[in-house]
């Protein structure tokens, strides 16, 4: 009796120790499958997160809006850190996201930042952002560009502005004749833009102010006055350099821009300009007039190949054959060297020159006697 009890007990303990074993690898088993789908909950997360990461810096390496080229200024302040650039383009829209800016600026060894105030569009890369903020120059490609070369009066350049947008010739000329628009540059460009443009004599204002070179513009239709803007910018930027010069000349901007005007017009390829420059000086010096060709015309109002003894007789503030010293203003554009010479003229005695007809080659006299043999000998004289 008592061994059947005890083989009963060891089969129950068996059988207990059975269903433990069960429970124990049901458990495990169960185990497994939680552990094995956390780990794939896991890794689903991660590579959303990767994915999601990799889409989102993608994204963010791309323009803000590829079609919105209105640009927005943009002041970096001298000593700006790539952090505190990224944030502010950040905030002025032109760029997505300030940390993939500053990462995208290290892995690719951007470095040489400049201070300075910038027009930038969310139409633009981030290596186009990169390069203007590098050079200080716009990195992008122009919708289109305008060419002010130099010599071109006010009216050349309105013609040229008209080819290149929706604006006529009399729109431009209006706007650049506008005392409010005008203002409104003087206000940006005090040391440039100066009361003496509103001289009762001057025909327009902007005269001269607006420099040759060329111009790349971002913006389908572009503002007037955004298209104006850059040419007396540059003008501005070119003119600071010969300030201390011209202090010490005691020359104010308006004489320099509109003596440069007289040898810009008077200058051939072949020609001198410093020594053009001599002769007006020297002219002046003696109280001669100028006599100039290009003024005459210009009070005319008229492009010739030949100023005519007429022509000479024109009643005008801007005729040099009959007033004294310069004319109320500039009468074109001028480039740099024609600006440089107006205050740097070379030491010369001459007070006559002219431009041999055929060749362009300048020559010059210190005699009315001299240089009527000049003419005799390189000009067939057609002004009558």
């Amino acid at each position: 009796m008592q061994e059947g009890t005890q083989k009963l007990d060891k089969e129950k303990r068996a059988e207990l120790i059975r269903k433990n074993l069960l429970e124990r690898r049901n458990e495990a088993m169960i185990i497994r499958k939680i552990v094995a789908i956390i780990a794939l909950i896991t890794v689903i997360l991660m590579t959303a997160t990767v994915l999601g990461s990799i889409f989102y810096i993608k994204s963010a390496l791309k323009p803000v809006d590829p079609e919105n080229n209105k640009t927005v200024k943009i002041e970096v302040p001298i000593g700006s850190s790539t952090t505190s650039i990224g944030k502010l383009l950040k905030e002025k829209g032109i760029i997505k996201n300030a940390t993939v800016f500053k990462y995208y600026v290290k892995l690719n060894n951007v470095s040489g930042f400049q201070a300075g105030v910038y027009d930038m569009a969310p139409s633009m890369t981030l290596n186009e952002i990169s390069k203007t903020l590098q050079t200080g120059i716009l990195a992008r490609e122009a919708i289109f560009k305008i060419t002010v070369p130099e010599g071109y009066q006010l009216e050349q350049i309105a013609e040229t502005i008209e080819k290149h947008t929706g604006y006529t010739k009399k729109e431009i000329m209006e706007k650049l004749d506008d005392q409010e628009t005008i203002k409104q540059f003087q206000a940006k460009y005090p040391e440039l833009l100066t009361d003496d443009m509103f001289h009762k004599n001057i025909k327009h204002p902007l005269e001269g102010y607006l420099y040759p070179a060329t111009y790349s513009y971002y913006e389908e239709n572009p503002p007037l006055e955004s298209i104006i803007d850059p040419m007396i910018k540059k003008t501005y930027g070119v003119v600071a350099k010969y300030n201390e010069k011209m202090t010490e000349k005691k020359v104010d901007v308006h004489e320099l821009l509109t003596l440069a005007s007289l040898i810009e017009k008077e200058a051939t390829e072949k020609a001198d300009r410093h020594l053009i420059s001599s002769v007006f000086h020297n002219r002046m010096q003696k109280d001669m007039p100028l006599q100039t060709d290009p003024t005459v015309l210009y009070a005319l109002g008229k492009h010739k190949e030949r100023t005519m003894y007429k022509d000479l007789e024109v009643d005008s503030p801007y005729n040099t054959y009959k007033m004294k010293g310069l004319p109320p203003g500039p009468i074109a554009n001028a480039g740099e060297s024609s600006i440089e010479a107006a205050l740097n003229p070379a030491e010369s005695q001459y007070l006559y020159f002219l431009a041999e007809y055929g060749t362009g080659e300048v020559h010059y006299a210190k005699t009315l006697e001299e240089h009527n043999k000049l003419k005799a000998k390189y000009i067939t004289d057609k002004r009558d």
